[in-house]
């Protein structure tokens, strides 16, 4: 992986968009002490996604955000891109028809870290991966600071054997490995949550269908019920409907008899006063 430049804005004392170009061989960077050397390095650990804010000198990653000076306002937005040269088709394999990536890292104050690779959003894990893989990284050995050698030296085994693999360039695979078995471990939760859904729901279904034997029942007794209501109903208006009849008849039979004798009285009433009129 070759690193073709590294392009700062807003970065530490970086204020003013700045570019370093990395020719072939051998590029120095040469000034005075506190001219800013050290802070482009810090640069190219931080854009490779360094997450340790005292590994960059600061308390904490807003500060590599440039704070003020004199007669210049803080900025509230830094930006540092490293382009890498992709030619030869080794860098990452989603990457092998671009002859050229740029990785981006944006930091706003107060509202942290965003990664772009080839102006596409990114997470950090992907740009570590993607420089691990080429045996290189915010933490690479290839990336030498003061203090570094003497910390080599006195380092535990497991963090000596860790600069060994990052120089083996395996450091991507495990890497890769260590979020696999994160992937692994949330894929085990979630399928143990999925247990438990899935024996609540058993329990839920079988209430459920207990209860929807009773409802069937329910809506066959009451169709029975409403059946043998309307039977009665209309057994009792046909007897009411013929009492009706009866008595009807009755009413005029008794009319007719009532007229028939008080015709028979007015005409007895008559020949008793008149005699036989006729």
């Amino acid at each position: 992986m070759r690193f073709t430049a590294l392009r700062l804005a807003g970065f530490k004392s970086f204020v003013e968009p700045a570019e370093l170009r990395i020719q072939p061989g051998l590029t120095g960077v040469v000034g005075p002490n506190g001219c800013g050397k050290s802070n482009l390095l810090e640069a190219l650990r931080w854009v490779m996604g360094a997450g340790s804010a005292k590994a960059l000198r600061a308390g904490g990653m807003d500060d590599v955000i440039f704070a003020g000076a004199g007669d210049r306002p803080a900025r509230d937005l830094a930006e540092v891109s490293l382009a890498i040269d992709n030619t030869a088709g080794d860098g990452p394999a989603a990457f092998l028809d671009r002859p050229w990536i740029e990785v981006t890292r944006r930091i706003q104050r107060g509202a942290g870290s965003t990664y772009l690779v080839n102006g596409e959003e990114a997470r950090a894990r992907d740009v570590q991966i993607l420089f691990a893989d080429a045996s290189s990284g915010a933490n690479s050995p290839a990336l030498v600071r003061q203090g570094q050698i003497s910390e080599l030296i006195a380092a535990a085994p497991r963090n000596r054997r860790r600069v060994l693999e990052e120089a083996a360039g395996v450091a991507g695979l495990q890497g890769r490995r260590h979020e696999a078995d994160l992937k692994l471990a949330a894929a085990q939760a979630n399928l143990a949550k999925l247990d438990l859904v899935r024996k609540e729901l058993e329990g839920q279904l079988g209430r459920l269908r207990r209860e929807a034997r009773q409802a069937s029942r329910y809506r066959l007794l009451s169709a029975e019920i409403r059946r043998l209501k309307e039977g009665l109903a209309h057994a009792a208006w046909a007897e009411a409907v013929g009492l009706a009849e009866r008595y009807r008849a009755e009413h005029e039979a008794n009319l007719r008899e009532v007229a028939d004798t008080a015709a028979v009285a007015a005409l007895a009433l008559v020949q008793a006063r008149f005699g036989d009129w006729r």
